[in-house]
This record gives C-alpha cells, sequence and structure tokens, in this order.
C-alpha cells in the first residue's frame, strides 16, 4: 500500500512537472528603423498556437515547457523563423527585415504567408498598407489613404474626386475615425477632396466595418484607427515628395539611439503661389486664393524596461480667400483640427499590459465676410478633452482579455453669428455652447474554445448626459479545416452625436450637435455571416459576408428647411433606417501581380413619418452594385504599375417632377425623395512608378510616380441642375436636365526622394 502511494505521488509530480508552463513576451519591430510593427503573427508549430502583438508591438503567450519553431510573420516583411526554448520566463524582443525580396526570373515575390482572415473570429476588418495606397495611382498625384479604403467592398464614396466615404449604409458621421486615439471630425480638404492623412507620418491603417470590438464606442458603421509613425530609433531620415499641388516634407530619427526618437512631417499646397502671378493687382479678384497645410509630429521615449511614453500632435488648416473688388466684397473662410495625445505604456508583469491615454482635440470653422462698411462673422466647432485606460491580460494561449475605462467630455460650439455696421453692432441671441460628458466602460474576451470554435465576446456600458445602455458585442468563427472557416457576428451600438448637414458629403459648414432631451442617441444592431477561405498556399485570400443593420433615430431636416438662427434642433425631423447587402472580396498577395477584387451587392433604406408622405425611400448613401479591381505588376527592378478600375451605380437623388408658373413665376413640384438614379460611375486610372538604381556615391534613393486619373475621361455626374431656354411669353420656354462634371483625364508626376 506504501509503495502505491508513492508511485501515486510520483506520477502526480511528474505530471505536475510535465504540466509546468512558461511566459514570453516582448515586442516585434522594423530591423532598420525600430518602428513597433502592429498585428505581426507570432505561431508556434508544434502547438498549432498564434499570438497577434497589440497595438503598441507588444505580444505575450504562456506555453508550457518545451522547444518550438517559432515563425513571425506580417505583411510586406519577410518571414522570420527561430528556434526558442521555453525553460523559464522569457523577455524577447525579435526584428523583422522590411521589404519583399523579387526574383524575376521566377516570377515570385517572398512576402509573408497570411492566414489571420480565416484563423481570427474578427469580421470585416482590412488591414491597409500604406505602401500599398502609395503604390496605386494617385487623384493630382496626393496619395490618400482613405480614398484607397473606398476600394474595398462595403465601402462607397461621397462623389467624384471626394475623400468621403460611407459604410454598409452608414453615414458619414457614423465612421469613428481616431489618429493615434484622437477623434479627427471633419477629414476633408479642398472641401473633401482630399484627406487631412499625411501618408509620409501614416504607420497603419485598420478598418473594421463589422463586428466592431468592445473598446471602440460612439459610432454605428465603422472604425478606421490610424496609429502614426514613431520615428526612426536607429538613423536620421528625411523623406520628401513634390507633386503638382502640393509637396511633402518629413524627417526622423533618434533622441537617443534605440530609446527615444521623433519624427515630423508637414505638406503643403501651393495652388495659391502658382495662381497669384496670375492674377493682375487691377484684377478685382487680385489677392483670392486657397491652400491647406497639415503638421504630425510625435516622440517617443523607452522611460524603461516596462515603461513607454508617446507624445503626438496634428494640426491642419484650410484657408480660402475670396477677394471682388467690384462689389467691394471680401472673405476668408478658415477651417481645421488641432489634436494632441500623450499615452503612457506599461508592462505590469509577462502576462499585463496597460496603455493610459491623454486626448485634446479641437475643430472649428470661422467665416468672416464684408462689403463696404458691413463685416459679418459666423463660427462653430467642436472641443473635447478625453481621459482613457486600456489593459490587455493574456491569460493564456487561448484566453486573451482585454478591458478598460473612457471618460469625453465635449464642448460643442453651434453657429455663432456676429456683424457690425459701421459703429452698430449685431448681436443676434445665438444658441449657447452645449457641453455634454460621455464615459464608457468595457471587457472583451478573446478565446479559443476548441481548435475548431473561436469566441469573440465583448459588452461595453456606455453613458451620454441622461441617455446610457449597454452595447453587446459577439463574434464566432468555426473552422472547417485548415484553410478555410464561417464566421457570424452581432452588435449593437449607439452613437450620442451627430453631424448635421444637407448635403451628401462631409463639409466645413456641417454641425457636430450632441444628443439632448428632443435628439435621441441613434441605436443600431448589425447581423452579419461569412465564409472564408485561402488558396493555393495563401496566396489568394476570398471572403463572402452577408449583412443586415437597423438604424433608429436616425436625423434629416424637416422638408422645406432653410439656414436661420434657430437652434438646429427646431429644424430635424426623426425615423429610422436599414441596410442589407452581400460583399465579395479577392485579394491576390502573392507574385509579381498582386491585387484584388471587391463587388457590393446593397440595399439601404430610411423611413421618416414626416418625410416622403410616410413611405420608405432609398438613402442617398444607397448604392445596388459597387465593383473595385485593383492590380499591381512588378515589371522590373526598376518599374512598377498600377492600375484601379471602379464602377458604381448611379446616386439617388431628388430631382422635379413637373414645372409650372404661379403669378408668372416658374415654379417646380418635386417628386418622391430620392426617387431618380443619375448615370452610374466608373472610372479608370493608371500608373508607373519609376525607381532608378541608386549610385554609389549618392547618399539618397529616389523615384517618380507617373500616374493617370480617370484614363478614357468618363464625364462622371456631380450634380444635376435645370436649364430654361426660350420664352414662357411666346411659349417656346423649354427646361431641360443638365448634368454637371468635375474632372476629365488628368494626369500628374510626383517625385519622392528618401535621405
Amino acid at each position: 500500500m506504501r509503495k502505491f502511494l508513492l508511485g501515486f505521488l510520483l506520477v502526480l509530480g511528474l505530471g505536475a512537472r510535465a504540466q509546468e508552463k512558461f511566459t514570453l513576451n516582448g515586442y516585434i519591430k522594423d530591423s532598420l528603423s525600430g518602428e513597433t510593427l502592429i498585428g505581426a503573427t507570432l505561431s508556434f508549430r508544434e502547438l498549432g498556437k498564434s499570438v497577434t502583438t497589440n497595438s503598441y508591438g507588444f505580444y505575450s503567450i504562456t506555453l508550457p515547457k518545451g522547444d518550438y519553431q517559432l515563425v513571425i510573420n506580417f505583411i510586406g516583411y519577410q518571414t522570420r523563423e527561430t528556434r526558442v526554448r521555453l525553460t523559464e520566463n522569457r523577455e524577447m524582443n525579435l526584428v523583422l527585415q522590411s521589404g519583399t525580396s523579387v526574383v524575376l526570373q521566377d516570377v515570385t515575390v517572398t512576402a509573408r504567408k497570411r492566414d489571420n482572415n480565416v484563423k481570427t473570429a474578427q469580421m470585416g476588418k482590412l488591414d491597409l498598407s500604406v505602401a500599398t495606397a502609395k503604390a496605386l495611382p494617385a487623384f493630382m498625384g496626393e496619395v490618400d489613404i482613405l480614398k484607397t479604403l473606398q476600394l474595398m467592398p462595403g465601402v462607397r464614396n461621397a462623389g467624384e474626386g471626394n475623400a468621403g466615404f460611407y459604410v454598409r449604409g452608414g453615414g458619414p458621421d457614423q465612421n469613428l475615425i481616431l489618429l493615434d486615439d484622437a477623434v479627427v471630425y471633419n477629414t476633408g480638404h479642398l472641401f473633401g477632396f482630399f484627406s487631412v492623412f499625411n501618408s509620409d507620418a501614416i504607420k497603419n491603417v485598420s478598418l473594421i466595418k463589422g463586428g466592431m470590438p468592445a473598446q471602440y464606442g460612439g459610432r454605428l458603421s465603422s472604425v478606421v484607427d490610424i496609429a502614426m509613425k514613431e520615428g526612426n530609433q536607429n538613423n536620421t531620415q528625411i523623406d520628401a515628395g513634390i507633386g503638382l499641388i502640393a509637396s511633402r516634407f518629413s524627417v526622423q530619427g533618434p533622441i537617443k539611439k534605440k530609446k527615444s526618437s521623433y519624427i515630423f512631417s508637414a505638406r503643403r499646397t501651393y495652388v495659391d503661389a502658382i495662381t497669384k502671378p496670375l492674377i493682375s493687382r487691377t484684377s478685382d479678384f487680385y489677392g483670392s486664393g486657397y491652400y491647406f497645410y497639415d503638421i504630425n509630429a510625435k516622440m517617443n521615449f523607452q522611460l524603461s524596461e516596462k515603461d513607454h511614453l508617446y507624445i503626438s500632435g496634428y494640426f491642419g488648416r484650410d484657408k480660402f480667400t475670396f477677394n471682388n473688388a467690384a462689389r467691394s466684397f471680401k472673405t476668408l473662410i478658415d477651417w481645421g483640427n488641432a489634436t494632441a495625445t500623450v499615452r503612457w505604456n506599461h508592462v505590469f508583469n509577462k502576462k499585463l499590459f496597460s496603455n493610459t491615454t491623454l486626448v485634446y482635440n479641437d475643430y472649428h470653422f470661422n467665416l468672416n465676410g464684408s462689403q463696404n462698411d458691413f463685416n459679418i462673422r459666423l463660427s462653430s466647432g467642436i472641443k473635447d478633452l478625453t481621459a482613457k485606460t486600456d489593459f490587455d491580460w493574456y491569460i493564456s494561449p487561448s484566453h486573451k482579455l482585454k478591458f478598460g475605462a473612457l471618460f469625453t467630455r465635449h464642448r460643442f460650439l453651434p453657429n455663432l453669428l456676429a456683424g457690425n455696421q459701421d459703429s452698430v453692432v449685431f448681436a443676434p441671441n445665438n444658441t449657447p455652447p452645449k457641453m455634454a460628458n460621455e464615459a464608457a466602460l468595457y471587457m472583451q474576451d478573446d478565446w479559443d474554445l476548441s481548435n475548431k470554435l473561436k469566441l469573440n465576446l465583448g459588452l461595453r456600458y456606455s453613458a451620454f448626459g441622461q441617455y446610457g445602455g449597454l452595447e453587446p458585442r459577439a463574434t464566432f468563427r468555426y473552422t472547417l479545416d485548415e484553410t478555410s472557416s464561417i464566421k457570424w457576428g452581432v452588435t449593437r451600438n449607439l452613437q450620442y452625436i451627430h453631424l448635421v448637414t444637407n448635403a451628401g458629403t462631409t463639409l466645413p459648414t456641417d454641425l457636430w450637435v450632441p444628443s439632448t432631451q428632443r435628439v435621441k442617441p441613434q441605436l443600431s444592431w448589425q447581423y452579419a455571416a461569412g465564409y472564408f477561405k485561402n488558396f493555393n498556399n495563401g496566396m489568394f485570400e476570398t471572403s463572402f459576408e452577408l449583412y443586415y443593420k437597423t438604424m433608429q433615430n436616425q436625423i434629416e431636416y424637416r422638408e422645406g428647411y432653410t439656414p436661420s438662427l434657430k437652434d438646429p434642433e427646431e429644424e430635424f425631423v426623426f425615423g429610422k433606417g436599414w441596410s442589407y447587402g452581400a460583399e465579395m472580396f479577392i485579394n491576390k498577395v502573392k507574385g509579381r501581380l498582386t491585387g484584388w477584387i471587391g463587388y457590393t451587392l446593397g440595399w439601404t433604406w430610411r423611413k421618416f413619418p414626416d418625410l416622403n408622405q410616410g413611405l420608405k425611400y432609398p438613402s442617398r448613401f444607397d448604392r445596388r452594385h459597387d465593383l473595385s479591381v485593383v492590380a499591381n505588376y512588378q515589371l522590373s527592378e526598376k518599374w512598377k504599375l498600377s492600375g484601379v478600375f471602379v464602377y458604381g451605380t448611379g446616386n439617388a437623388v431628388s430631382v422635379p417632377e413637373r414645372f409650372y408658373f404661379i403669378g408668372g413665376v416658374l415654379s417646380q413640384q418635386y417628386g418622391t425623395i430620392n426617387g431618380y438614379r443619375m448615370n452610374a460611375y466608373h472610372r479608370m486610372d493608371i500608373a508607373a512608378t519609376y525607381t532608378p538604381k541608386p549610385k554609389k556615391q549618392r547618399k539618397y534613393s529616389s523615384n517618380w510616380v507617373f500616374s493617370i486619373y480617370n484614363i478614357y475621361s468618363r464625364a462622371n455626374p456631380y450634380f444635376l441642375y435645370f436649364d430654361q431656354e426660350g420664352s414662357a411669353a411666346d411659349g417656346t420656354l423649354k427646361v431641360s436636365g443638365k448634368q454637371v462634371s468635375l474632372f476629365p483625364i488628368l494626369p500628374s508626376v510626383t517625385w519622392n526622394v528618401k535621405l
């Protein structure tokens, strides 16, 4: 009996020892710059387990004691394999070499194996490489990450040449756009034709259009999470570009090698400088002009092995001046964003990582006009102060918990109007600024129940003034085999602030307003299901997703609305919306030829008791068919070709159905809201990038990008108007519809240089 007990205890001891587990953690970085890599995948072949780095390049995984073959993958970087012996807790910081190796004779391109689309539970997430955006044809030579996102399924553009976008039937205010955790309220330069994001300063872009994780909130449709570069920790680097309408300059380098770094990036248009010499001083319009600029800056400090500090900011402005001496009229319009972010990372232990963030952001619009001795001033905007904290807890290889809290103090500034004429001052009874507090708590559990089933369960509680509610989120993945899976997801979202707009795109005159006793929070439920499959050893990624979304408490202006000094709330009407559709995505990620095909079949409806006689009507965001074809081809070591083709069903618009005279004045009667479809939108762009082989005596490298926008000069509709010909007196009056198109074929050239 004693021998049996001793043997039993020995077996238990051996079993316990066999189950010894240790934690491996650290950061994944770029080998040249020292930049951390977001979303890099670390896989352990023997166990079939993997972990991805978080938003700061940190990873942690707990495994049984043993020897493992570790494989690290990241898009645009060479795959790295290394042997790891885990006999104790270890901290291992690893580096990857950037770029792909091209072997033209074999027509292959070495890149990472990509299978996250199949293995993760996350649905509707797209990671965009800035290098991919830079390789595509660019409107007027300006690389724009938001326009590249428009080429993804489920995302439609806001109009010809515009950087705005709509996701799965949602409005422009339903997209949460973050730059280093700071909300960007107005994303457009040049009245929306360019985005405020300078690609030279951007490190990573992620779009989430379905199954929004619990750490994000306050919007119904999507999240665009943009991270700025941290700066080269090893060497000083200068990047610059000269285009047809704008130039860029960026400098980055170490403050203290491998410990701290900085980046400063600036961009400015010079349309005003080019046109100024062409306008004579005697011209009535002398002094008119337009330009925009933006500045990105960031510093990061490694305070200790466990502490990192990041300080970043963005400042951008548009300035439009118009003078008409003949009418003694002058106007100056300026608008822009300013943000500042301070973030502190702390590693509590091998499994617990935290990030604490303080954010200030300010968006404002100003208009100053004068005619003779009459002056008028109009301003509006929104300011936020935000504090948030987030924790990543790596419980086990199959169980990761994320939780945190957020608090934001909002200050909404509605249209403030003032003026004077000589000594007479006009001070109307403007709506006073509105203050509001927004808070949220969240928890999200990423859990592998088995090799087949993975759950991502989240719960968020948010509050805004008198309103509040739970926002559950859940996604499920079931693995069919090594290369395919099916996923389901459901999310509930609340949105407490709203964009008041009378147009289909975001303009600087649009207002952000809070939820009040009259204006209730927007509410949505989104359901999605999808099939994900990779082919040919990961060369092709494919997906097919279905979605259905309901939206409550949608806001529109009442019929017959005209701008006034009233509180905007008095002009609103409220209703509901819903959208549904299917998305197909085929992405070729290896080989000399890469690119993707994205197709969306969708319906988007609105129904308001006070509009359209209470009948449903297609939203202005409705587009039945939306197709994008994108291709990149490595022709040689020096030449790379790219092309884009897009097709979309024409926009739904409201037009007059009949014209008649009342008291000798021609009047019109409109039909149903958005009851007419404009012509279909389609366009093809091409580009060629020439990269000369750098000479040994030169300390810089450069490339030339030649692109043509709208190569077959398609006259795409921008808006419609009705023109009168003839006279009503003699019965020859004719009223006919006219189409306005903006951009014909537009060639451009850009020179980029790196030192």
